[in-house]
């Protein structure tokens, strides 16, 4: 597992958090801003497993 890995997923849970507080307190700026870690983190987890596809292709 990459570094990538765990900050996105670290994002995605953070980014939960605040997209569910957002709702519940009908705040719309702390939802949009969960929807935006979430997004983030998924962008981490990418660039993570396209690192993973690289050190395969590496390896012989």
């Amino acid at each position: 597992m990459d570094k990538e890995h765990v900050k996105g997923a670290a994002d995605k849970a953070k980014g939960a958090i605040k997209d569910t507080a957002g709702k519940m307190m009908d705040n719309k700026s702390l939802q949009a801003e969960g929807k935006m870690d979430k997004a983030k983190g998924a962008a981490h987890q990418a660039a993570g497993d396209i690192k993973d596809s690289a050190r395969r292709a590496e390896k012989p």
